[in-house]
């Protein structure tokens, strides 16, 4: 069983214009012969796929990206099975957007989990099964407060990573009560700040309830830049998976246009084996990284997965960074 990961996947903006001319695979670049590799592909999805709604302006926000309900393909053409709705967008083009973005992903038959019409819904696990095995999705954020559902209102499922919070309890008795009824379980965080190449201090022992809780994997994004990768109890923590596609800016210093493509293969005794492929944002779109920037890119890595105690071995005939464990 293979599953991949991406960071954030935001096709506003710049990257919604060249979707007006571009095919819909544009996005991808090069890197759509990876996907192919897994049997399940899941994204944080990092923008509003809709036509409707207006820029949200119930509090003050700077940021709003939406694309045409149209590029619902691109998600589709690289065979995007889920993707986190838990963000920090989701309601940038309040709830009329985001209803229209839930029935454009469900008629698309694609998963998703971390928002909805109430609390339930957002808090609900997506769910698929892949060779044989049922495999839940849960995901959360701890960003834009405002827009926690709740019983009785739209939004996102919102967590503070708090671990006297009731709140925090409540995802982790969620995440126990689910594992009980699948084989695998993806836990999904949108968490932490925009910048820093290392998770904050609350975000590490958050990370192990998760997994004490019982999930098997922690996908971590809303950092622009990746981080470390923690292996807690025989379970990868990652927890920050970078951004994949945008428009943003550079920053010289932690280059948000760098990350990986994360390809996690497990095997039926649960033992996993990790291969992250370097890649680079350019002109609006994801490329494999050519061999000398996709090294310095994982070695990168290789130190910042070193400072969490977990080896990591560069393989160079076929650009990878490979993890065993």
């Amino acid at each position: 069983m293979k599953i991949l990961f991406i960071g954030d996947v935001m096709l506003g903006r710049l990257v919604n214009q060249f979707l007006k001319r571009e095919s819909p695979a544009y996005p991808w670049g090069d890197t759509l012969p990876v996907f192919k590799k897994a049997d399940l592909r899941i994204g944080n999805l990092e923008c509003v796929i809709s036509d409707r709604g207006s820029p949200w302006n119930v509090t003050p926000k700077v940021f709003h990206f939406r694309s045409d309900a149209k590029n619902i393909e691109t998600l589709k053409i690289a065979g995007i099975n889920g993707v986190s709705l838990a963000n920090n967008h989701t309601l940038d083009f309040e709830y009329e957007g985001m209803f229209e973005m839930l029935k454009i992903l469900e008629d698309a038959g694609m998963g998703h989990a971390g928002a909805g019409a109430n609390f339930e819904e957002a808090a609900r696990p997506a769910l698929f099964e892949l060779s044989g095995k049922r495999i839940a999705f849960i995901a959360f954020t701890d960003n834009e407060p405002d827009w926690e559902a709740t019983s009785e209102r739209p939004g996102v499922f919102y967590v503070p990573t708090d671990l006297e919070d009731d709140r925090a309890e409540r995802l982790f008795e969620r995440v126990r009560q689910t594992r009980k009824e699948v084989d695998f379980l993806i836990a999904s965080a949108h968490w932490g700040p925009n910048w820093g190449y290392r998770p904050r201090e609350n975000q590490i022992p958050f990370g192990h309830r998760l997994i004490d809780a019982g999930a098997d994997i922690v996908f971590g994004h809303s950092c622009h830049v990746f981080q470390g990768i923690e292996l807690y109890r025989g379970s990868p923590i990652l927890y920050s998976t970078g951004d994949f596609i945008d428009d943003y800016a550079v920053d010289d210093m932690e280059r948000n246009d760098e990350s990986f493509i994360f390809l996690i293969e497990i095997s039926d005794d649960k033992t996993f084996r990790l291969r992250l492929y370097p890649t680079l944002i350019r002109h609006f779109q994801a490329r494999l990284a050519e061999k000398n920037e996709a090294k310095k890119i994982a070695l990168k890595m290789e130190k910042l997965c070193r400072e969490l105690n977990t080896t990591v071995k560069w393989h160079e005939e076929e650009s990878y960074l490979g993890i065993s464990f």
